[in-house]
């Protein structure tokens, strides 16, 4: 069982308070990088992100249900009142404070945890700055996507857990329960965490092991129950989110990927994405580390922050969710972030190594690991060596360009208030570009009105202007030839290569 750190310190104590303030500043430091050279929305999930949390008090139907059904909502939460905000929604500033915030969080729950397993700073520090200085978590932490939210929420069931196992706090049972319950809702691999953290607690306890297993697992609970609750609410189906049309399994549907149905490909598509969103060195080094920290007996840091990982393989094995990685078949780049859920579990393996050394040279053989691990990062700062930021910037150029160029044509031309039929996902980066406020957009988010405008546009229609992809079903609803039309005349056709083509509609 853990010992208490020496010198009775706390995350909130001397080098808590200087760790918080060192992530802080690197936090916004990053922010301030991607943000200046305008790659906050390379990732489509981003800019959908930021965009559902405007939605949901700018909309034609504004309200809770424009939270949606897939995504899970505690990210879209966290970025509604900066969203609500014009110039933080435009500028992405909106998705980047919370996810920035929840970066430091992250670090300083880490530092704490890591500093209670190993009764070391150093060590502490170490694996602290191997997750801070990866350049693929920086990147993703001044965007709207959820990977620091949820790194977060697991650092704080990683540090509730640790405390637990020390002394049976209740408070600390609770503390993990709670970060468990957000963790649930902002991303499933929070699902997966759940009985696996419900079992330690009810291994490592006392005489309370029970209620502490029972009170970690009713709070935990509380975010799958209501996400099944609000699918039924909203789509009719509690499994809306799993097997409805915009589910992963149905986007691939009839589709094949390396590791479908193949335990080993899984895993090997899932380490590949790993390595890269990681480095070769600090795999390395983790795979030393783990061997110390497992002769230790500290079984549990590393394998709860292996479930994140196994939950990948298991997704990818079963649940429809390809990874791509330029270094296997078919050689591209799809999910490769993914990999980015072992950096955890590899930055505390490697600072395993720390405690190798007497406790006079662990600062040295801390700052060598860290050094020897991020060297390669360090040494040649190239955003294209980033697989992370690589991966935003190949899959969102056609998005770019056709955004760029609908906003070029659109922008001179549209008053506020005219209003715009046209589609929610990708399609409202034009309209945050231009300041276009979203309730002047009719998109198939606004349900009931949407589905009958698409029956009987000459009765729903009056927007000025239509700004659809060809073959949606309100581009069909429009055309000339549909006796029920409302009479637009095309304007301006947009051809981007392997993007569908964009056409822009004026009413007459």
């Amino acid at each position: 069982m853990p010992k208490p750190v020496s010198g009775g310190s706390e995350p909130g104590a001397r080098a808590g308070a200087w760790v918080a303030l060192a992530l802080a500043a690197w936090s916004a430091a990053a922010v301030w990088f991607f943000h200046s050279h305008g790659w906050q929305y390379y990732y489509g999930d981003a800019e959908a992100h930021l965009n559902i949390a405007r939605r949901i008090s700018d909309s034609l139907t504004p309200g809770y249900d424009q939270v949606g059904t897939v995504w899970l909502p505690l990210p879209h939460w966290l970025m509604l009142p900066l969203a609500r905000v014009d110039r933080l929604w435009r500028n992405g500033l909106a998705g980047a404070i919370p996810s920035a915030a929840s970066f430091v969080l992250a670090g300083w729950l880490l530092f704490a945890a890591v500093r209670r397993v190993f009764d070391s700073t150093a060590a502490a520090l170490a694996a602290t700055s191997l997750a801070a200085l990866n350049p693929n978590l920086m990147y993703l932490q001044s965007t709207a996507m959820t990977e620091a939210v949820f790194m977060a929420c697991l650092m704080g069931v990683f540090y509730g857990s640790v405390r637990f196992a020390e002394g049976t706090s209740w408070w600390a049972v609770a503390g993990a329960g709670v970060a468990a319950l957000a963790g649930t809702l902002t991303r499933y691999e929070g699902w997966f965490l759940v009985p696996f953290v419900a079992v330690y607690f009810l291994l490592v306890g006392n005489h309370r092991r029970v209620p502490a297993a029972l009170l970690f697992g009713m709070l935990a609970s509380l975010g799958p129950l209501f996400w099944l609750g609000h699918n039924w609410w909203i789509g009719g189906d509690p499994w809306e989110f799993y097997r409805g049309q915009y589910s992963a399994r149905a986007i691939q549907r009839g589709l094949s990927y390396p590791g479908m149905n193949d335990w080993v490909e899984a895993f090997r598509y899932f380490r590949a994405a790993a390595e890269l969103c990681a480095g070769p060195v600090l795999a390395l080094a983790a795979l030393g580390g783990a061997i110390v920290t497992l002769a230790r007996r500290k079984f549990w840091p590393l394998a709860l922050l292996a479930l994140p990982g196994v939950f990948y393989v298991w997704s990818v094995h079963s649940a429809g969710t390809p990874i791509y990685v330029p270094t296997l078949p078919p050689f591209s780049l799809y999910n490769t972030r993914y990999g980015l859920a072992a950096l955890p579990l590899l930055a505390v393996a490697a600072a395993g190594l720390v405690t190798l050394a007497p406790r006079r040279a662990r600062a040295v053989v801390a700052a060598l690991v860290v050094a020897a691990c991020t060297a390669g990062w360090l040494m040649h700062p190239r955003p294209k060596a980033w697989i992370a930021w690589e991966e935003s910037r190949v899959n969102s150029e056609a998005r770019r360009a056709w955004t760029d160029e609908t906003a070029a044509y659109l922008g001179p031309r549209y008053r506020t208030g005219a209003g715009i039929l046209t589609s929610f996902g990708d399609m409202t980066g034009v309209y945050r570009r231009l300041g276009i406020p979203l309730r002047d957009t009719f998109t198939g988010d606004n349900r009931l009105l949407w589905h009958a405008a698409v029956r009987r546009p000459e009765l729903l229609t009056w927007q000025s202007w239509a700004v659809l992809s060809v073959g949606d079903p309100m581009w069909k609803a429009i055309q000339p030839d549909n006796p029920a039309a409302t009479h637009y005349t095309l304007e301006k056709t947009i051809l981007v290569k392997g993007a569908p083509a964009i056409q822009i509609f004026r009413r007459w």
